[in-house]
């Protein structure tokens, strides 16, 4: 449960700096330094969820589901 809890709190950081970096280059017209800012926000916040995940599939700690199979992946009734 927790897992989903970070996962989702680290995806609404990474929307929130990339809308205010949208902002900020709309406000101050590519002059100045807080859209980068904002960017190299969102990036960190990527990577950091990225090792999250690697890590978290690699311990074991996060287990995916086959709950929703593609068609293609569906066995035949017996």
């Amino acid at each position: 449960m927790w897992t989903k809890i970070i996962i989702v709190a680290l995806v609404v950081l990474m929307l929130y700096s990339l809308f205010s970096g949208l902002f900020f280059l709309v406000k101050d017209r590519g002059q100045g330094s807080r859209t980068l800012k904002a960017l190299t926000a969102r990036i960190s916040i990527w990577v950091i969820l990225f090792v999250f995940l690697c890590v978290g599939l690699y311990t074991g700690f996060i287990k995916p589901t086959n709950s929703v199979r593609p068609p293609w992946a569906q066995t035949a009734p017996k």
